[in-house]
């Protein structure tokens, strides 16, 4: 990463910048943000604590520098995320088509953190308030969060979880994760993949609700419609950088 151009004139700023841009690709240990950024190592620990000092940078299970939950309640402040903004319609109809819960989550270094939520109005529901963190270790949405990964973040994912890399095969395969009482006994799951312009995962939408009524197979019920959720926010998300790219043209 180039590090020799003018910057803002703030240059402390400028290189706490160059670390927080650097963890977008995921979790790194120090020796990865220094070779990433340029900066020298004293310089690029000290910055990076003082941001976890701060919450913009956090720590994963395995110790490694990831972005932090600040930096998530910020973005649901300013009302820029297009996307939190284009799932809520979809959440909703996803809901009120299941009649169960419907999330869409964010891979956030070991964990997953609920973005977005719909909840039905009655009944008998598994109800996941926006904001909430959950396990990348099990679970539909961390299935599909951890599936198109890197193969060797794909594996350090794995280690501990309650599903095996046959499993996320066939994710990739069918397009939709399903799990059964895997992350809470009596609960179900099916989630789909949402896709950036470049084909990148950037989220998981999900509905999940009691096993009894969802039963134990829910992804041959669940699993088309959450694909069509899923990509009509992946087509939201390459209209928007379309129109994005054609503005910088003009």
């Amino acid at each position: 990463m180039d590090t020799h151009n003018d910057g803002s004139g703030v240059g402390v700023l400028d290189k706490a910048a160059l670390v927080l841009s650097a963890l977008e690709n995921g979790p790194a240990t120090l020796a990865q943000l220094v070779h990433m950024t340029g900066l020298a190592r004293p310089t690029a620990h000290r910055l990076a604590v003082a941001l976890e000092y701060h919450r913009l940078v956090t720590r994963d299970l395995q110790g490694h520098f990831v972005l932090g939950q600040r930096l998530v309640e910020l973005a649901s402040c300013t009302g820029g995320d297009r996307l939190l903004a284009a799932a809520m319609p979809v959440l909703r109809a996803l809901r009120d088509h299941t009649k169960e819960s419907a999330q869409m989550y964010r891979r956030q270094g070991a964990n997953r953190v609920c973005v977005a939520s719909a909840e039905p109005e009655m009944g008998l529901r598994d109800s996941i308030p926006t904001g909430a963190v959950l396990s990348m270790k099990a679970g539909s949405a961390a299935q599909v969060l951890l599936a198109w990964e890197e193969p060797d973040r794909m594996h350090l994912g794995l280690q501990g979880a309650s599903f095996n890399a046959t499993q996320l095969a066939q994710v990739r395969r069918r397009g939709w994760a399903q799990s059964v009482a895997e992350r809470e006994v009596g609960v179900a799951s099916v989630s789909a993949p949402v896709r950036g312009s470049h084909g990148n995962v950037v989220a998981a939408v999900s509905v999940s609700g009691p096993i009894e009524r969802m039963g134990r197979q829910p992804g041959r019920v669940y699993g088309p419609s959450l694909v069509a959720a899923g990509n009509r926010l992946t087509d939201f998300m390459r209209r928007i950088e379309e129109m994005s790219r054609q503005a910088n043209d003009d």
